[in-house]
């Protein structure tokens, strides 16, 4: 198009082709472009994204810039600034959760670093501007209090939510959750002394799960991230059941054993109709900090190479690094990403699943949600 033909309807009929990465659907229709101004060839606009893609921003604005550029080549200089904009969750499944998307975070067998990873991505989203809450279901063996270096007991309330045909009030147990600089984090290890064991029959950890959903303050959360119990058990099933979670990552070392029970954990995903977001290689490779060298102590590329073959997303391969044990034992996970060697692999991965559920949105955008008063 030559550039004395560029109008302003020429920029708005390509702007409203581009898409939100949280609802997959156009910001002109959504109202998320302003201050449109066409000086001449040169266009500037501000651009609305809500804090749910705050790992993406910045790749999302180069998106829209590229495709401006190649649509509208007289365009000479292509200015695009970011603004938050403002988007309320709705209510969840039974239990009335207020959250754009719960992502479980699972595996097929214990120590392969589930919990640490779960607690890294839910500090990595927050770190990225995202509002999110972190729910320790793994009732056996809560581990999350203590990555965290979090302590104290939740405050248990009740509130009145109405009255009975009797008119008597009928009365919601209310709990608050502990936060943790801005996040809120449930556990069943801040209701329970460090030492003692947890011997429950499935009725009472269906309870306690859907007690955490359903009683815990969690207020408006872009994401819910929910540590799974090793495995495949009652959790899942109670989670499918109470809500519509949003997707399951899977995490496991390189080694075919670990494979094998990754395997079993994304099989139980797909039967209880929980989509499968990714899988995460942990432990992938140690970086000697004396040579440089790269060695693949558990093998290495055995995640992905599963992951093709079940063609589900690889999200990433996070290293062995002595600092990242460390900085686990004494509840300071928040510090991994002050950790040279591990950031960045930890940070890619919160940016390729706010990816992969943004593409997710765009060959499906979600339906959108009326709340029921």
């Amino acid at each position: 198009m030559p550039e004395s033909d560029l109008q302003r309807a020429d920029i708005e009929a390509v702007l409203a082709e581009f898409k939100d990465p949280e609802t997959g659907r156009s910001v002109m229709q959504l109202e998320q472009i302003q201050a449109v101004q066409l000086e001449g060839t040169n266009l500037s606009l501000t651009l609305g994204l809500t804090s749910y893609s705050a790992p993406i921003w910045e790749e999302t604005r180069n998106d829209l810039e590229a495709l401006l550029r190649s649509r509208l080549p007289g365009l000479s200089q292509v200015k695009i600034e970011i603004s938050e904009h403002e988007r309320p969750p709705v209510k969840l499944g039974q239990v009335g959760l207020t959250a754009k998307s719960v992502i479980v975070v699972g595996s097929g067998k214990g120590g392969v670093g589930k919990s640490t990873i779960a607690a890294s991505l839910a500090l990595g989203l927050q770190r990225a501007g995202c509002k999110v809450g972190l729910m320790d279901a793994d009732v056996y063996g809560p581990s999350i209090p203590h990555l965290l270096g979090a302590s104290g007991r939740p405050e248990v309330s009740e509130k009145q939510i109405g009255s009975d045909e009797a008119g008597n009030p009928v009365v919601a147990r209310r709990i608050t959750p502990i936060d943790v600089g801005g996040m809120k984090v449930m556990s069943i290890g801040f209701l329970v002394p460090p030492d003692k064991a947890v011997i429950w029959r499935g009725p009472m950890l269906h309870g306690s799960i859907t007690s955490f959903l359903r009683d815990t303050e969690w207020g408006p959360l872009d994401y819910l991230v929910i540590d799974m119990p090793p495995g495949t058990g009652d959790v899942a099933l109670t989670l499918a059941q109470t809500l519509p979670p949003t997707g399951a990552v899977i995490v496991c070392t390189p080694q075919d054993v670990a494979l094998l029970d990754a395997v079993k954990a994304i099989r139980m995903f797909q039967e209880v109709r929980i989509p499968v977001l990714g899988v995460v290689e942990n432990m992938s490779y140690f970086l000697c900090p004396d040579n440089g060298k790269r060695y693949n102590i558990f093998g290495n590329g055995g995640a992905k190479k599963k992951a093709q073959e079940l063609e589900i997303p690889f999200l990433g391969e996070i290293p062995i690094n002595i600092q990242l044990r460390i900085n686990g034992d004494e509840g300071n996970t928040e510090a991994n990403f002050d950790v040279v060697e591990v950031a960045s692999p930890l940070e890619q991965l919160c940016k390729q699943l706010v990816r992969q559920l943004a593409s997710k949105h765009q060959e499906e955008p979600p339906l959108p949600s009326l709340s029921v008063l």
